[in-house]
């Protein structure tokens, strides 16, 4: 892992079980998620962010999950909530480990009990910004 963890992967999903659709950019909206994404308003899921390495591992293309931001060199899995971090000029909040779905084990039998605490991780926006490609990631203290 390198010493700066950064956004490799940005995608929306503009309405509920639609593909999902890569961006360069997005608008993260304090208290509302980002924007033209279908969990826009939502209070618990508002952004899915989930590790390259963990995509890897489980031998998963980025973006498959259905994650609107894939990280790499930084560990999310079992942040406690209320962990904030910084995502390119949005402050964001872990709000639970994203629980694996009928979805996930439809990829491959025996993916969501493999994938338990390793789903990816979601997040609340606390502070509205622009999520650019290539942006910074840190755990702030």
């Amino acid at each position: 892992m390198s010493n700066i963890a950064k956004v490799i992967h940005l995608q929306i999903k503009p309405t509920r079980g639609a593909p999902m659709q890569s961006v360069s950019m997005v608008e993260a909206v304090a208290e509302q998620g980002l924007r033209n994404d279908s969990q826009f308003g939502h209070s618990k899921r508002q952004v899915l962010i989930i590790e390259r390495e963990t995509l890897e591992e489980f031998g998963l293309p980025i973006g498959d999950v259905r994650e609107n931001i894939t990280v790499e060199g930084i560990k999310l899995a079992g942040l406690p909530a209320g962990t904030r971090m910084q995502v390119g000029r949005a402050l964001l909040e872990v709000t639970m480990d994203c629980t694996p779905c009928k979805f996930i084990e439809a990829k491959r039998p025996g993916l969501r009990t493999q994938m338990e605490g390793r789903r990816g991780t979601l997040f609340k926006v606390i502070e509205g910004g622009e999520i650019k490609l290539g942006d910074e990631v840190r755990i702030i203290a």
